[in-house]
């Protein structure tokens, strides 16, 4: 039976980190998917995930009890930056922002193991360069 991607059950990013991005992502008439009414402006032309932009970071799209399990709301949809941050070893490579934000909510670092029975569909793919 395949494991379940790890990112279900942590939800530390969208927990830590600003996430911040171009302000035609959430602009319909060009295209934008991110839904306009879960972003706060932030500088001339950056929009921010409501939520994110505070002491205690927690992105407004965020399902999740934090190690427990996580799903994000508009995750068709999510800010290019979201989907520029990879799990730790999910395509072969540590990665800083996931390590940081796993251990800054008192989760272990993911490790290759972590992949071993996790069905390649399930992972995310990774965004065209």
């Amino acid at each position: 039976m395949p494991a379940e991607h790890p990112c279900l059950t942590c939800g530390a990013c969208c927990a830590f980190f600003r996430v911040s991005f171009h302000w035609s992502e959430a602009d319909p008439a060009l295209g934008g998917q991110v839904p306009f009414e879960l972003t706060d402006p932030l500088r001339t032309h950056e929009r921010v995930m409501r939520g994110t932009s505070q002491k205690n970071p927690r992105c407004i799209a965020l399902d999740a009890d934090i190690g427990r399990y996580s799903r994000c709301t508009i995750h068709d949809r999510r800010p290019s930056a979201c989907a520029l941050v990879p799990a730790s070893w999910e395509f072969g490579a540590a990665s800083a922002q996931c390590d940081k934000s796993r251990l800054a909510h008192g989760l272990p670092m993911l490790t290759p193991a972590d992949w071993i029975d996790v069905d390649e569909s399930e992972k995310n793919p990774l965004p065209a360069a």
